[in-house]
């Protein structure tokens, strides 16, 4: 897009501070949407419906149908940053603010960054013990996401079988992922987050079951091999650093 107008830096600096002053985006925010006849089209995202993506064309408003959407590219907005902030520093009232806030905005968009946030909502009631609305976060992201959410959620809900005592139940949701996952060779960077996940929680049950050297070798495949999501890899990395500091445990 050309412009037609130029801007000294002083002006310029000014325009962009305004922007930022008001809430507005600037116009040339790289935000872009591509259909499913593969077409790209550059647009402003200003949320979604229940049936599709509102966006902004030019001076025209539109609901895209999420049927009609096969790839949407926008930066995360800074309620995700900020809830992944507040989550890996132990603020997770901070955290369930910011991601549900994302969630609400956003729910269904075909972004990465979108559904770590319906994820995140998971993961966070079930740091604070509170399981029904963790399951209900997790069964929402498998109806947002129905073509995707399915492993993903079934690595939440193993979570939640863990804090109930259920190891059995959270080994069997859990196995068929990270055995698949040895199969692989540079997974895409969606599915690598997810086989991190997934050996985290492997590790939590392999820890229990008193398997310590099984345990620090998922801990580790998280932290070092799959470290995608940065929540599950800092996390990974802390039980690693436990296992040998309290136990001097070594990966066989």
């Amino acid at each position: 897009m050309k412009l037609r107008r130029c801007f000294a830096p002083r002006q310029l600096l000014f325009l962009v501070a305004g922007l930022i002053a008001t809430g507005a985006r600037p116009a040339f925010s790289q935000e872009t949407i591509t259909l499913a006849n593969g077409q790209t089209q550059e647009v402003t995202i200003l949320g979604v419906t229940p049936s599709g993506i509102r966006v902004r064309m030019g001076n025209a408003e539109m609901v895209e149908p999420f049927s009609n959407v096969a790839q949407v590219s926008m930066p995360a907005p800074p309620e995700f940053e900020a809830a992944q902030a507040a989550y890996e520093k132990g603020d997770v009232q901070t955290a369930l603010t910011n991601a549900t806030a994302v969630v609400q905005n956003y729910r269904g968009l075909p972004s990465e960054w979108a559904q770590e946030a319906m994820l995140m909502v998971g993961d966070i009631y079930v740091s604070m013990n509170q399981l029904s609305q963790a399951e209900v976060a997790y069964k929402d992201f498998q109806s947002a996401y129905p073509s995707a959410g399915g492993a993903d959620a079934s690595v939440g809900l193993a979570r939640i079988d863990i804090a109930n005592g259920d190891y059995a139940a959270a080994k069997a949701k859990i196995d068929p992922i990270t055995a698949q996952a040895l199969k692989l060779r540079n997974p895409p960077k969606a599915a690598a987050a997810l086989i991190g996940r997934a050996f985290l929680v492997s590790g939590e049950i392999k820890e229990q079951s008193g398997d310590l050297p099984g345990a620090l070798e998922d801990y580790l495949r998280t932290a070092a091999v799959f470290p995608e999501d940065s929540l599950a890899a800092a996390t990974a990395q802390q039980r690693a650093d436990a296992l040998r500091k309290a136990h001097g445990t070594i990966v066989p």
